[in-house]
This record gives C-alpha cells, structure tokens and sequence, in this order.
C-alpha cells in the first residue's frame, strides 16, 4: 500500500506503548524466587514490587518510590527471608513487611530515605531532610525492629552533612562503612569522593578519587569501586590497613569503555563481584557491553540480549540479575548464568519484530566542535510503502540530563512514529556519558552552545545524506532536553517544529526555582552567578522568544519540582503574545516525567496530531 509518509497505519497505538516494555526498578534473588520492581503505569506509575512465583508482593496503594535527591533510587530492598524493605511514596518513610504481614513504619515521619541496602541483617539508607536549613543529608543504619518508628534517636547516623551521600557498603566484618560523596557546588561526575567510617559512626576517612562511584568491598582488607582519573570510567581495587590505603589504587584492566555514568539516581548498579572474586560488569561505549572480569584482569564478554542503560542488579552464585534495554528485544530482567551461559527472561525481554521496530543504526556526523554520535530509527512498515520521490519526515530526540545518554534500544515510543513513517534520529550530543569524559566536558561552559550546535549538525547530516525531508524536521526533549529544543527554535532555520517537554527556558529562574541536587548544576554548565549573569540572559531562550517563527508544542507536569510549570508557561505567554502557533498542555498530577498512562496516551497522540498538523499528513491514531 503507497500512502504518505506519516499516515501509515500502525499497530502501535499509544495506549499500547503506555502498556508496553516494563520499567524495572531493580531486582532481588530472595531464597528460591526473583524479586523486581516494576511501575504499572494504569496506575498512575504506582512502583510495586514482583515476584516469580506470579505474585504481586507490595500490593496497591503501596508505592515504593523515593525522593532523595528528587530523582530517588534505590526505593526498596528485600532479605534473603523475604522481608520486603520499602520507602512509600506517600510518606517517605522507611516501611518493613514480613511474609504474611502488613507493612509497618521504621523510621518517623519527615524525612525522605533512599538507596536502601540490607547486608549482614543491617538496613542502611541514605536520608534527606528538607526541613533545616540548609538541608541536610545522611548514611543512616535503620534499627529494623520499628523501635525508630517514632523516635529518630534510635537511627544510627554514620555521616551527615550538607552535601550528597550515595552507595553504602558494609564490610564483611560490619565494622566500616564505604560510600560515596559530594560537595554541593559540584555534581557526581564532576568530583565525588570515596569515604570510609566506623560502622557506629566516627571519623571519616577519604581515599583521593576524582569521581567514584558504587563502593563494593572484596574481602576487609580490599575495596572496589569505579573511578575515571583518566577519560573512562573503569573499576579500581584497592588494600586496606583498617582505614589507610596501602599503595595506590590499581586498575582491574585497562578500560576503553566506561563502568558507570551520570549518578542521577541511587539505586543504579554497574558492577557486582562474584564469590570468586571475579566481578561481572557493564562496559560502555555507545552501546553497553556485559564481562567477566577474572582477578588476574582478564576480560570476557557475556552474550546477553540487554545492550542499554544495563544494572546489575544481584548475583547469587554464578548467577546474575540484568535489567536494561536491548537493540533487539524490548525493555527487561534477565536471569545469566555466567558459567554456563544460560540466559533466562524474567521479566520483559520480548525479541521485537524486525520488520516493524529494526534495529537502530549508529551514525557519526561531523559537527563544529568535532563528532558528533546518535543513533537514527527510519520509517519501517512492512505494509505501507510512500512516492519514490518523497522524503520523509524525522523528529531529531534530544535527550534530558544534560549528562546522560541513549543507546539505539528497541522502543516502543520510537515505534509509534517509525510504524507511521516518521523517522527518528536520537542525538548524543556533546555532554553525553557513554563516549568518556572528554566528549562529556565538551559542555562545560557551553550549554546551550555546544548542544544546539550539535543536534542541528545530526540534523543537517540526515537531510543532506538524503535520508529526511529538511523541509519537515522536528525537535522533541525533555528537562535539559527541553531547553536544547527551545534554543535551537530561536537558533532557527534547522527545524520546522518543536516539542518541548517540561523544558528549560529561562536560567535565571531555573536556579531561583529548582532543588538542591542540581542548584550548582548550571556553574559547570555555563558559569557561576553573578559573574556570568549576562550570559545567563543571552543564553535563555525565554530572552529572544522573539526569534521562534515555527509550531511548538509544550507539555508540562504541574508537579515538577525540577522544572516547574513557571518555566513552560513563560514561553508560553511570549509566543502567546507574537501569536506563534503554539499549544500548552499541562498535567497537574504529574512531577518530572510522566508516569500514569493517561499522561503517556495523551502525550503522545497529542506530539502525533500535532505533527501531522504542521507537516501536512493525517495520522491514524
């Protein structure tokens, strides 16, 4: 069937991509059965926790989600009895629930908790508290018989301050603690320390790193952790005289790829040692790669189908939880032998039909400030074909973080507009993870520079390869992604339409208005205030919205506390009174992202229509 591109029909219904490919929040080997976490988007994102057996063990309204650090992590744990640990969502507070009982509070109300681990019959968490100034944050041993339900005297607190806390690890012996720390002024991957105490509190101890990640203890005398003194990320062992290192790190073999990346939230999981001292890993390079680390160095891959933003999430024996994204199957768990090589799907993992959802290809394109990497996804319906002398048209993605990144996986939300002839191109641009921390620093100073500069050299690239139609290019983003598509807008002359997701528009209001975890975010970005005040103003898209002459879109979350709905609406206001085409959606019930499948379902028929409107085809929802 020959039909305009954009108007293929589709299997690929927003209601089903809504329902489609779960989003897993970790897992856990408990005694015979494998536990994960799991957001049920029809109930408004509620996160519950499942098991293999087929039961459902943290039923609603139950939610574990945390706040800590606004993007939380790390929101539930489980013992190897089946003592299901959690932080609710609706109170922030630390809950247990004994096999066969209800969930019964352990810490007071207040607080937020977060990065929960249980080791040696010990909870510890990571604790924020908004309500002193400053705030303040904490490691914190939780007594679990519920003797601190109601009096926070009876937490253990091993260190606090008013920095950013991550990643607790009890020694085998439970007398050390490791973790790893920050500085407000700076984020994770800028510099983040590793730092080690008594596990009843005392002096802090710092081992020198430039930015650790994800402490894990090898014996009492040796620790490991991920580190990137050169450009990648890679794991780094080191011996122990109780608290004083004996020598110099040592590298566990040389690394030409990255173990770990933006530490957004807590409950990621990049490595994890096997008994035997081996240690199964990610290695990132674009794409995610699963090894085998021997203790003598050597390194051997693992033939899995998860090949993005993979956790590793529990290891029992040789065998050992994955969960991520795959370039071949949808979003999943998997349970790895890493000996004998049988790979179990737990959970997800369905291999996708190539013909409607083909794999995405990587592509390197030449930009201002050198290569610039993505991943493109073209139109693929194997019952619908357009004109020969039709291009089609792309929607150039331009992932949040700023310092995050995409990988080519399987999507259905890629699918929706792929299966209807609308291709789509995922730009890692400068400032990205997964390329090391030269391609990442090429932000620093530079947001909204560097960024646009390189979404719009993808952009070109495609059109000029004659894979897209230059005259129907549309940019979408979220957060940090958001504000790339608003600054390219007033760039102008690349992209035909815009769709900005609870973007950034002004800086200024940005730093009055958003959280602690990224308040000094923007000093690295561009620059520290009042220095760089102007170029805070020249830099914001809110400053020369007079300059965006093409359809935007603006979908916000009246929840969101990152981005508030003030930033949205402010763009809003100035096209509003050029009388630009514009429309502004807001979702009062949703924070930063959306979660329920209402929101999803309406996004997405909304970006769909609204495509379709601006570049001239009728979609079939």
């Amino acid at each position: 069937m020959s039909s305009p591109y954009g108007s293929w029909p589709s299997p690929f219904s927003a209601a089903s991509v809504a329902a489609s490919s779960p989003r897993i929040d970790g897992a856990r080997f408990v005694g015979s059965e494998i536990w994960w976490g799991e957001s049920v988007p029809a109930e408004k994102g509620r996160v519950t926790v499942r098991s293999s057996s087929g039961t459902e063990v943290l039923p609603a309204p139950w939610s574990a989600r945390s706040r800590v650090h606004e993007y939380g992590g790390g929101a539930w744990t489980a013992d190897a009895a089946g003592t299901l640990y959690f932080v609710d969502a609706g109170d922030q507070r630390v809950h247990r629930m004994a096999p066969g009982a209800e969930p019964v509070p352990l810490t007071p109300a207040g607080p937020s908790h977060g990065g929960l681990r249980v080791q040696q019959g010990r909870l510890l968490a990571v604790r924020e508290d908004l309500s002193t100034a400053p705030h303040t944050r904490a490691i914190v041993e939780i007594p679990i018989d519920g003797s601190a339900a109601e009096d926070p005297s009876g937490i253990r607190v091993i260190v606090e301050g008013d920095g950013f806390f991550a990643h607790p690890a009890l020694s085998p012996d439970g007398t050390r603690i490791a973790w790893v720390a920050w500085n407000r002024g700076r984020m994770p991957w800028e510099a983040a320390h590793l730092q080690i105490a008594k596990s009843d509190g005392g002096d802090v101890h710092e081992i020198p790193t430039r930015a650790a990640l994800q402490p894990e203890w090898l014996s009492d005398a040796e620790l490991v952790f991920a580190d990137d003194p050169d450009d990648r990320w890679g794991l780094y062992r080191i011996e122990l005289d109780g608290f004083s290192p004996l020598g110099a790190p040592r590298a566990l073999t040389p690394s030409d790829a990255d173990t770990g990346y933006g530490l957004w939230v807590l409950g990621n999981r990049w490595y994890r040692p096997l008994a035997d001292e081996r240690i199964v890993a990610v290695r990132t390079n674009g794409r995610d790669e699963i090894v085998v680390i021997a203790p003598d160095g050597v390194v051997n891959p693992i033939d899995v189908p998860a090949d993005g933003h993979v956790s590793v999430d529990d290891v029992d024996g040789s065998r050992v939880l994955l969960s991520g994204n795959g370039s071949g199957v949808t979003a999943g768990l998997w349970c790895v032998d890493v000996d004998s090589g049988e790979t179990v799907v737990v959970r997800g993992g369905e291999p996708v039909d190539a013909d409607w959802m083909p794999h995405a290809v990587p592509i390197d394109v030449d930009g201002r400030h050198g290569v610039v990497h993505a991943f493109a996804y073209p139109p693929a319906n194997p019952d619908a074909t357009a004109s020969a002398d039709e291009l089609p048209p792309y929607v150039v993605l331009v992932h949040g973080g700023p310092t995050a990144h995409v990988t080519g996986a399987a999507s259905g939300a890629n699918a929706f507009y792929t299966s209807r002839g609308i291709g789509v191109l995922d730009v890692n641009y400068g400032g990205s993870t997964g390329y090391g921390r030269a391609y990442r620093e090429r932000l620093d100073g530079r947001w909204g520079v560097v960024d646009v500069d390189d979404v719009i050299a993808a952009a070109q690239g495609l059109a000029d390869a004659g894979l897209a139609d230059p005259s129907r290019i549309a940019i979408r983003g979220g957060s940090a992604g958001g504000w790339t598509v608003l600054s390219a807008l007033v760039r102008g002359g690349a992209f035909a339409a815009g769709i900005s997701r609870y973007g950034v528009a002004d800086l200024r209001m940005l730093v009055a208005e958003t959280h602690d975890f990224e308040a000094s975010y923007i000093d690295g970005l561009v620059g520290p205030l009042p220095e760089y005040e102007d170029v805070y103003v020249e830099r914001s898209p809110l400053t020369h919205a007079d300059r965006i002459g093409v359809p935007v879109l603006l979908l916000q979350g009246g929840e969101d506390r990152v981005v508030p709905p003030s930033q949205s609406e402010a763009i809003r206001d100035a096209l509003a009174a050029r009388g630009v085409d514009h429309e502004y959606v807001l979702y009062p019930a949703e924070g930063h992202g959306f979660r329920s499948a209402d929101t999803i379902i309406d996004a997405l028929e909304r970006e769909l229509t609204f495509l379709g409107r601006v570049f001239g085809f009728e979609p079939t929802l």
